[in-house]
Order: structure tokens, then sequence, then C-alpha cells
């Protein structure tokens, strides 16, 4: 008897060490994930993290059961968004732009729930995070910083003789309020004129455009403007039929027809999103120490088909950009970037 109650106890200890040593991992991780408005970077950014997620779930053998929906610049869908996220007790709330990541940050206040954000230009002057390298609570991501002053140089690069700019954003946009502000910097110390023209409809984006033609500004800048990349096929016809270069701070506005896209790769920022994702959810990571990822933005983006109706030659272009960036991408107008990738 005694000889067969320590085999049990042996077994009982074997099991328990074995549990021990091997914890449980949760299988399936809720995951909300909320786009500002339909536009190519951003739309990316989400096809980006969903395929990631789903990519690390296999090699972990997880499941992310991600929610995702857009709430089209609506204040009061966005509202109704994320209550119906924290309804459904997800583990983690992902924000695509600061005015989703915003609400998220206000609407986990106090909570456990972490809240990732991605394409958000201005974290700390936005006050989301307390700094870069330390966020400071239950909040950190990417960040889609703009080098405004390295567009300015590539405008200067292809048109030394620049005399007028022109700068259209919807002033209600944050992701553009520090870069215009950067952009006047600069050009005030270059002592290039600008005029600034804003519209926060489509419709007065257009109304915009008209007018900085009418101006006779010699090039456009817009920075990572959610409301003019919406516009963006609704206006870069007048811009070339003006002989005026419309310079962008993402490669969408270049495949929704503007001459110049600089910045980021919103296929690279969805996925170090989705890692950041993972990170919090499978290994524990604290968001508040977490640093916000920022990216190098040196990459231009040229559309082939507008830099040729602007009277431009590509490999002119390119040989004048090419000192200022890591590399130079060609692109042609299309709505979707499925649509490049099938051509």
């Amino acid at each position: 008897m005694k000889k067969r109650m320590l085999v049990i106890a042996a077994a009982v200890a074997a099991t328990t060490s074995m549990m021990m040593a091997s914890p449980v991992m949760a299988e399936d991780f809720k995951v909300g994930i909320c786009n500002y408005v339909d536009d190519a970077s951003l739309n990316q950014i989400v096809d980006n993290i969903q395929s990631r997620l789903e990519e690390i779930g296999k090699e972990k053998g997880i499941t992310f059961d991600v929610s995702y929906d857009n709430c089209n610049a609506d204040a009061s869908v966005m509202e109704q968004i994320i209550s119906d996220f924290q309804a459904d007790n997800v583990d983690l709330m992902v924000g695509v732009a600061t005015p989703v990541a915003m609400r998220m940050q206000s609407a986990t206040e106090g909570s456990d729930t972490p809240v990732v954000f991605s394409a958000v230009s201005d974290p700390v002057g936005s006050g989301l995070v307390d700094s870069l390298d330390a966020p400071g609570a239950n909040i950190t991501g990417t960040s889609d910083y703009l080098d405004t002053s390295s567009i300015m140089k590539l405008i200067q690069a292809q048109n030394p003789d620049v005399k007028k700019i022109g700068l259209l954003y919807d002033v209600g946009q944050d992701s553009s309020t520090t870069a215009i502000q950067e952009a006047k910097d600069y050009l005030d110390e270059q002592g290039i004129e600008y005029v600034e023209r804003t519209g926060t409809t489509t419709d007065e984006v257009q109304l915009a455009a008209d007018a900085l033609i009418a101006d006779g500004v010699d090039a456009v800048f817009t920075p990572t403007d959610n409301t003019i990349m919406t516009a963006e096929l609704s206006i870069y016809e007048k811009f070339i039929d003006a002989g005026i270069p419309h310079y962008t701070g993402a490669d969408s506005f270049a495949l929704n027809g503007a001459f110049v896209g600089y910045g980021v790769d919103y296929a690279n920022l969805g996925q170090k999103t989705a890692d950041m994702i993972a990170d919090i959810l499978v290994d524990n990571a604290d968001p508040a120490k977490t640093a916000v990822e920022t990216f190098d933005n040196g990459t231009a983006t040229v559309n082939t088909e507008t830099c040729k109706e602007l009277g431009l030659d590509f490999d002119t272009v390119k040989k004048a950009f090419e000192p200022l960036c890591t590399q130079v991408n060609e692109i042609t107008t299309a709505e979707s970037f499925d649509e490049v990738d099938a051509k």
C-alpha cells in the first residue's frame, strides 16, 4: 500500500511540475480595430495588421479574433464602434489615425484595456503619450511622423526657381497641424512665399484647389491629411491641367494622382503595429513602457503618368530626388493598392 501511495504521489508531483513548467496560454485574443476613414494609406495599414496577426497566430498556435469597422470620420459612429468593442470585452483596441486613438484613450482611461494606435503623426503633441520612449499609460503604437523639410527640399530639387508654394490641408486634421507649421517655418527661412488654402469636405477641397491655381502657385504641399487624401482623385487633374505638381505626405496620394508621395511605408507600418499588438497580448509587454515606433521617411513615390502629363521627365526627376531619399519608387494612378498589385 505504501509503495502504491508513493507511486501516486510521484505521478501527482510530476504532473504538477509539468503544469508549472508549461503555463497554459490563452488560445483566443479579441482585437477591435477602428479605422478613421476609407483611404488607401489607412486601408493598407489595416490589411497588413490583419495579415500579420494571422501569420503570428499560425506561428504561435493561437487565434486573434479581429473585429474591424470604419467610422468614416463620423464622431457618433466612432463612439458606437468603441462602445461595441467594450461591450464585447475585447482584449485590446487598435485606433487607426489620431482621432480614433484619442477617443479610445479616453474611453479606456482607468481600465486594463490596452490601446495600440497606428498612423498618428504627433503622439506627444496630441497628448496620447508622455514621450515616444515611455508612453506612460495603457497606450502605445506606431507613428507616421512626416519630415516636412525633406519634402520642401524635394520641391526645390525639382524646381530650384520655385517662388510660391501652396499649402493645402484640413485645419481640423491633427496630422496636419505640426507639419504645416514646420513647412511655414522652413519657407520663411528660405524666403519662399506661401499661400494657405483649406477644406473640410471634398467639395471644399476642390474649391481650395481652384483657389491655389488662381493664386499662381508653383507647387502644392499637403501633409498626411486624410481629408485631402480622400479628395485627391477629384483634384489631381486640376493641378495637372494647371501644370502644378502636388507634393504629399504619403504614397497613397500618388496612387490617386498626386505627383509625389513622400513618407513611410504604410504596409510596413501595419506589420509593425501587429507585432506590437502581439507583444502586448502574447508576451505581456507593458504599453506604458513600450516605445512608440517611428520610421525612416526616406521613400519618394512618383506617379509616372502625372509626371509625364506635367511635362516632366521621370529619369530627370528621379536623379534630382535620389540624393535626398533612400529610394524613389514609381506608381501609376489607380483606386487601390490591389489594382497596382494586379497589374
